[in-house]
């Protein structure tokens, strides 16, 4: 089956639209990747975003707005990736929405709400769509995050040592072979909300890691920001830009006076490379596998190396023949190609879901809806060709 995923993730920056192959095969899933695409949001629809995103309020007018032109924007994405990866074949979309609010309080998750209106990818591309994939793990019991460690966990299955997923998104979360998995602290949120801060909006983010290379790590700064009680918290433990944006990095340089931009993003990116480096600490990785934007960010990427024990190595999905960029798109594609074939999306260890779920909605294409007969037995593992 051809599957077009998209995923727009916490940095809001672009619409990543993968197309794979996949079929199960005895008890593997294969995956044959296809390529991807990116859309970026236009400038409008960015800016109108960012301000109805935490700390900032919004109205249940704009969210209508938002969840119809994001919705477009999507549909868009899937219509060019059909046209350019499948020679207009696809079968299935698979959409993970654009997060905008996730309900956590306590260590618990209440509730989560992706925008993005399906029936606008339907439409435009006469395919149905699988969205909505978090709530239903939620109402389960469990965090609705990191959804991406079934896929984690079917995909470095077999590989020695203790291999760990890292995805080094907005918000940076883990995935360790026995199921362990959670978000660790912020990957890029911070260091981008410092970029887009002290450039008055014409920095999206640190680019090649440029200013925090030009800084210094102020040290006072840095225990600060370490001091933040969710780092403790067990797991499984989610959370996102509802805590770490621009107004958490202002109250804590509350009384520092005026540091360098270069120091407080240097400072800001040592954070995100100590707390992900104290979270592999803590599962006894043999080696990290990253993926997501944070990659190519080489300064965070030395300082995360640097901060590893020294006999964990620190490699790219790219590797392993999951390309980086792509690798989230490309796991919601997996968790929508599981929901047609009735079988659950969800490791309840990872989540700390009460059960395994089939997860999302599906809106049918305008022919109906056919799903294919259900899937005899769960794969165990995931197949790259």
């Amino acid at each position: 089956m051809r599957v077009i995923g998209l995923m727009s993730g916490t940095s809001y920056d672009a619409i990543d639209a993968c197309a794979a192959d996949l079929g199960l095969v005895g008890d593997s899933l294969v995956l044959k990747p296809l390529g991807l695409v990116s859309e970026a949001y236009d400038d409008e629809l960015r800016a109108a975003l960012a301000a109805a995103l935490p700390p900032g309020t919004t109205s249940t007018a704009e969210v209508c707005r938002l969840d119809t032109r994001i919705g477009q924007a999507f549909a868009a994405a899937a219509v060019r990736a059909d046209r350019e990866l499948c020679d207009g074949r696809a079968e299935l979309v698979a959409s993970h929405g654009q997060t905008v609010f996730h309900w956590a309080e306590q260590g618990q998750v209440h509730g989560t709400l992706q925008l993005g209106q399906p029936a606008w990818i339907a439409e435009a591309t006469g395919l149905p769509v699988v969205a909505d994939f978090r709530p239903r793990d939620i109402a389960a019991g469990g965090q609705g995050a990191p959804l991406v460690s079934l896929v984690d966990l079917l995909w470095l299955r077999g590989r020695p040592g203790t291999p760990v997923a890292l995805n080094l998104g907005g918000i940076a979360n883990l995935t360790a072979p026995d199921a362990t998995a959670f978000d660790s602290g912020p990957g890029c949120a911070l260091i981008d909300a410092a970029a887009q801060g002290f450039s008055g909006g014409r920095l999206a983010y640190d680019v090649d890691g440029a200013l925090a290379g030009r800084g210094s790590v102020h040290e006072p700064l840095l225990r600060r920001l370490l001091a933040e009680p969710y780092y403790a918290l067990p797991a499984p433990k989610t959370t996102g830009k509802e805590l770490f944006h621009l107004g958490h990095l202002r109250d804590a340089l509350a009384g520092f006076g005026t540091l360098p931009a270069e120091d407080v993003v240097a400072t800001l990116t040592m954070l995100t490379a100590r707390t992900v480096a104290d979270a592999v600490r803590s599962l006894g990785a043999t080696e990290v596998i990253a993926s997501g934007g944070g990659t190519r960010n080489p300064v965070l990427m030395r300082m995360l190396g640097q901060r590893l024990p020294g006999e964990v190595a620190l490699r790219t999905s790219d590797e392993l023949g999951l390309p980086s960029p792509a690798k989230e798109a490309y796991a919601f594609a997996v968790l929508g190609f599981l929901t047609v074939h009735g079988l659950p999306g969800t490791e309840p260890a990872s989540t700390g879901a009460r059960h395994a779920r089939v997860l999302g909605s599906i809106t049918p294409g305008p022919g109906g809806l056919r799903l294919p007969p259900p899937a005899r037995q769960r794969p165990v593992r995931l197949v790259l060709e």
